[in-house]
């Protein structure tokens, strides 16, 4: 019989070799480094979904309340923590509705759905119930405890008002209705009077831009561009983009209404404003949009006494420009992908010029809401002002990541969504709430406990990634 002698495998040799190599062993070690980190990540990930998800579809309903009396008379929707419980908000109220939506097409019934309908329509309703048709002014909070006789000021034209969003939430309300606007037919002039105040006395004549009387309630307090700025001198980029999109929405309401020559009004007004924020707001030397000064002296042309003989001061060299850029780098420049104003050439260069920075806007849990690089950021707990001049604000989040989206830019959209995922998961596993806002770097909730309001339009980024059907605003 034939004897078979064992021969090695002619492999071992080199397998040895191979792993005898520090280097080979260095990077075996790195791949399982980064396999391990994936895995954990993907479960950390899954994790903040689900926290996510549980904690807003149990909750959500803490934002509907009642009237119960007082200044409010329709039921309406609150952000939902104690600090806010009995107040209606402008801005607030209308980018609730739009997560409180995404809640319902996730989980709700029909039933759920006109139970909701009372409450988007009464925060609408209540804010119009104390809108003049004479002169247009809406007050920008209703307190359950307010006086409704003291709610107007003595000079409506000195003080800054209701933020351009009532017609956006009202077309957002009538789109989520299959184009219903029937409930808004007598009293849409009251939201067509509240326009008419802010095109008469509150926008500036020379470039047609929009400005805030004062650094009053404007949504992002203390804003460097007008917190603490003389009045009537900041035409804000943000309450340009607010604008904007005001107008196309009361384009949209008033073609559901039939009223065709006020909808091609609109259009046209807002053509025209977004004619003059790209010419007065873009800073081709940043690649980004800015808000700009106005607060610019008048020449006059009239001589003076000066030096000892009649002299025309500056009369060869007038002023021939009507505002400056300020070149103060604020999140709210990134509105303009927000409300489509921006070319696709200046997105472009917004977001890998400034966006995509860490030294400014770039962090590790989303947008700085102020560039790092300016001498006013900070990150200080703040009530009145709340904090804007560097802070995580889940807002600022989501209206960065629907611009990105708008324009194409799909692979900074879900780092961005993925960000804040994690960041409010992060928050919920370890704190058991959401907080109003948060520290860039290290994700840790600043202030306010409790907050809910537009830090549910997490889901409507979760609802993206996840390749299900997203609400957005109108």
């Amino acid at each position: 019989m034939k004897k078979y002698i064992y021969q090695p495998l002619t492999f071992v040799a080199p397998v040895r070799a191979i792993c005898g190599n520090p280097k080979i062993i260095a990077l075996m070690v790195l791949c399982t480094i980064i396999v391990t980190n994936t895995m954990a990540q993907e479960r950390a990930t899954k994790e903040h979904r689900h926290l996510i998800k549980q904690h807003c579809y149990a909750d959500y309903k803490q934002m509907y309340k009642q009237p119960e009396g007082g200044a409010l008379i329709y039921p309406y929707i609150t952000p939902g923590s104690r600090q806010y419980a009995r107040v209606l908000w402008d801005w607030d109220s209308w980018l609730s509705d739009v997560a409180l939506r995404q809640i319902l097409a996730d989980t709700g019934t029909d039933a759920d759905r006109r139970e909701a309908l009372t409450y988007e329509q009464g925060c609408v309703l209540n804010y119009l119930a104390y809108t003049s048709l004479e002169d247009g002014y809406m007050p920008m909070v209703v307190d359950a405890e307010s006086d409704p006789a003291k709610m107007k000021p003595k000079d409506i034209y000195s003080t800054n008002m209701h933020k351009p969003v009532i017609a956006q939430h009202a077309a957002f309300i009538t789109q989520q209705n299959g184009g219903d606007a029937t409930w808004l037919r007598e009293s849409f002039s009251r939201i067509q009077a509240f326009i008419r105040n802010y095109q008469e006395h509150h926008r500036h004549e020379t470039t047609g831009l929009f400005y805030w009387q004062d650094d009053l309630a404007i949504g992002v307090d203390n804003d460097p561009s007008t917190f603490f700025r003389p009045k009537g001198s900041s035409a804000s980029i943000y309450l340009n983009c607010l604008m904007y999109k005001e107008l196309q929405a009361m384009a949209y309401l008033a073609r559901q209404l039939n009223l065709t020559e006020a909808a091609n009004q609109y259009s046209r007004d807002a053509m025209e404003l977004i004619d003059a924020v790209r010419e007065y707001c873009w800073d081709e030397k940043d690649g980004m949009y800015y808000s700009v000064d106005l607060n610019l002296l008048p020449y006059t042309g009239e001589p003076q006494i000066i030096f000892g003989k009649q002299f025309v001061l500056h009369e060869g060299a007038p002023r021939d420009y009507p505002c400056l850029i300020q070149r103060i780098g604020c999140w709210s420049g990134f509105m303009t992908l927000w409300a489509g104003i921006a070319t696709q050439e200046q997105a472009a260069r917004m977001v890998k010029e400034n966006l995509l920075d860490e030294r400014t806007f770039c962090a590790p849990y989303g947008v700085r809401t102020l560039s790092r690089l300016e001498k006013m950021y900070n990150l200080r707990a703040t009530h009145n002002p709340s904090n804007w001049q560097g802070p995580i604000w889940g807002i600022s989040n989501y209206m960065v990541f629907r611009g990105l989206v708008d324009y194409g830019f799909d692979k900074e959209a879900r780092e961005l969504a993925e960000k804040t995922v994690s960041l409010f998961g992060e928050d919920l596993k370890k704190e058991g709430a959401l907080h109003e806002y948060y520290d860039p770097d290290t994700g840790a909730p600043i202030i306010n406990k409790g907050f809910q309001n537009w830090n549910y339009l997490v889901l409507n980024m979760l609802a993206w990634l996840e390749r299900r059907p997203v609400i957005r605003e109108f």
